[in-house]
């Protein structure tokens, strides 16, 4: 049977955390790759690319891999009982549960990160906490077969990593090349540590709203994990 890898799609996905590792999982021998939602209706992500779902949560085989994506749409993800209740039946079956940026917000809010060191985008980095994580401060986590990524482009990284699990350093290292994935940006600015002071303040600004709103969620989110009932 062809592993089985499933990437939850959802309005406002950041499309790039969920094309960049399926750019390198689905360049991997014998895989089938599912974009999972509610149902097959067309989503549109946050920066307007159209994604049409390839199979619903009710269709969903079992999978060895499950990757939640992040974006401006997991504020609603992290209290859709439907959404949470898929992705915690999923959990209890793969082989490697994943996340890329704030997707690994879902997972906590899905009670999965409690006692797990876990990391996300940078801006929210402070909300893994609040969800019972062990913030880490990396491009890459490992917990056990919890993986998690960091901010957006760091789901490349998460995915080559993830590959070499799976089918080891060589063809890791194959579809790298194959990708031609050799980062050499412009600029220093594509973390906190090395970004100007303006440019990091004008981004801390730009995330405020958003920060503010998804920790009340969170808070939320982690106030039913506690009880259930209330």
């Amino acid at each position: 049977m062809p592993l089985q890898i499933g990437f939850l799609l959802f309005p406002q996905v950041q499309q790039l955390d969920l094309t960049g590792p399926y750019d390198v999982l689905a360049s991997l021998p014998d895989v089938q790759v599912h974009l999972i939602w509610k149902d097959l209706a067309p989503v549109t992500a946050s920066t307007g690319l159209v994604l049409q779902p390839t199979c619903r949560f009710a269709d969903c085989p079992d999978l060895d891999v499950l990757c939640i994506p992040g974006g401006s749409g997991v504020g609603p993800l992290m209290e859709d009982a439907q959404v949470l209740a898929f992705i915690q039946a999923q959990a209890t079956k793969v082989r490697y549960l994943t996340s890329v940026c704030t997707g690994a917000l879902v997972l906590g809010a899905a009670g999965l990160l409690k006692g797990k060191r876990a990391t996300t985008h940078w801006a929210y980095h402070s909300l893994l906490g609040l969800q019972g994580a062990i913030p880490v401060q990396e491009r890459v986590v490992r917990d056990g077969n919890l993986l998690t990524g960091g901010g957006i482009t760091a789901g490349i990284d998460f995915a080559l990593t993830l590959a070499a699990e799976l089918y080891g350093d060589d063809v890791a290292q194959l579809v790298q090349l194959q990708l031609e994935y050799a980062p050499a940006p412009p600029f220093a600015s594509g973390e906190p540590q090395t970004a100007p002071e303006a440019v990091l303040q004008r981004a801390r600004q730009l995330a405020a709203d958003s920060l503010t709103q998804r920790r009340l969620i969170t808070q939320r989110a982690a106030a039913r994990l506690q009880d259930p009932l209330g």
